[in-house]
Formats: C-alpha cells, structure tokens, sequence
C-alpha cells in the first residue's frame, strides 16, 4: 500500500485531526477525501491504494460478468463489484474487495451504505503495488472473518488461486492458469475458463 499522507481537514469548530495508525474508526473513513485512492481500515489501521491498473480492471469485469450471469441463472443471491463498502465487525470498518457474493438468505446484512458481515464470497484482482496486501494481509482477515470462498486473481501471471477454509486457516481448493478452468467448492457447477477472465493476453 502506498505511504499515507493525509491532509487536516477544516471543521466549523476545530481542525480535524487523523488518528493514529490503530485507533481508525468507519467515523474517521467517511471524512477521508475522494481522490481516487481506494481506503480500507483493518484492524484499526488505514490502507490506502491507487486506483487500479486497466489489466486488473479487465479482469475483474469479465469476472464480474461470469459470477453475475452463473449467480443470476441459478438464482443464488447477489454479486457486487467495488467499490462497496464491507464491514467486518471488530476486523475492518470497511474493506472493499473487488467482487464479493452474498446468498440470498444471507441478503439481511445488504445495507444502504454497506455490507454489514462476511460476505459468502470474496474475490481480489492483484494490481502492482497490492499483491502482498491481498495475499498476506486480506488472506488473513477473510479467514478471520470466516468468509467462505476466497479468489486472488493475478493478471500478470494470468491465474487464479481458490481458497477455502479448513479449520481456522484458509487452504487451497486450486490453482488454475490460462489453459485452466476455475472450480469452486461454494458453485460446485461452476465453470469459467480462465482464459476468458485474461483475454487480453490472449
């Protein structure tokens, strides 16, 4: 995540002045400025990254577009893409993954404003500069969090890697490459040929 420089910011009374780094609340998130850089508070700690790359954003639209039209076929629930605010109560206030699901007798947690709990499924599309914070970081929050199915689609690599959890832990469910098809224990029909999420280097 890239180095955070945040500026004061002027109220009628006072200058509001940032936390520090673990006493972050969703509060201090809404103050943040809307200068294209997406903020996330995990753990009480402020991540900031830059907007996306356009390999990353092609990706998580062609994913987007298989979740959506499978989920939608089946009528499964709902799929939504970033941004969209996610809280997971005392773990991050918010997160925003990429693409998550959420089934339909789990849609009671679909706020206004935000996701209030765990979605069923979350999906990450690696941009330079994040691939750790989605591997290392979001990979341990989301066990924590007890999501479900958790996808890290790569673009430069043009893989994606399906988690699952065993335990407390994550575990993987496979690795798949370009000549690959992703399988999910969560859709056990599911099929999308990898291919068709990296088309580009095609």
């Amino acid at each position: 995540m890239a180095a955070l420089t945040l500026p004061e910011t002027e109220t009628k009374t006072r200058i509001y002045e940032w936390p520090r780094q673990g006493e972050w609340t969703y509060e201090d998130y809404c103050r943040l400025p809307d200068d294209g850089f997406r903020y996330e508070i995990i753990g009480g700690n402020l991540h900031m990254s830059p907007a996306p790359s356009t390999k990353h954003q092609l990706a998580s639209v062609e994913l987007t577009y298989a979740l959506v039209s499978f989920v939608k076929k089946h009528q499964l629930g709902r799929v939504y893409e970033a941004p969209v605010d996610v809280i997971l109560p005392d773990l991050a206030n918010p997160v925003q993954p990429d693409i998550l699901f959420i089934a339909k007798n789990r849609l009671e947690i679909v706020q206004e404003q935000f996701i209030d709990g765990a979605p069923d499924l979350i999906v990450e599309v690696l941009s330079p500069g994040n691939a750790r914070h989605d591997r290392h970081t979001k990979f341990q929050l989301y066990a924590a969090a007890e999501v479900k199915e958790y996808w890290i689609a790569d673009p430069d690599a043009c893989t994606v890697d399906v988690y699952v959890p065993r335990g407390n832990a994550y575990v993987p469910l496979g690795h798949f490459a370009l000549d690959g098809v992703i399988q999910s224990e969560l859709f056990p029909e599911l099929r999308i040929p990898v291919k068709d999420i990296f088309s580009f280097e095609i």
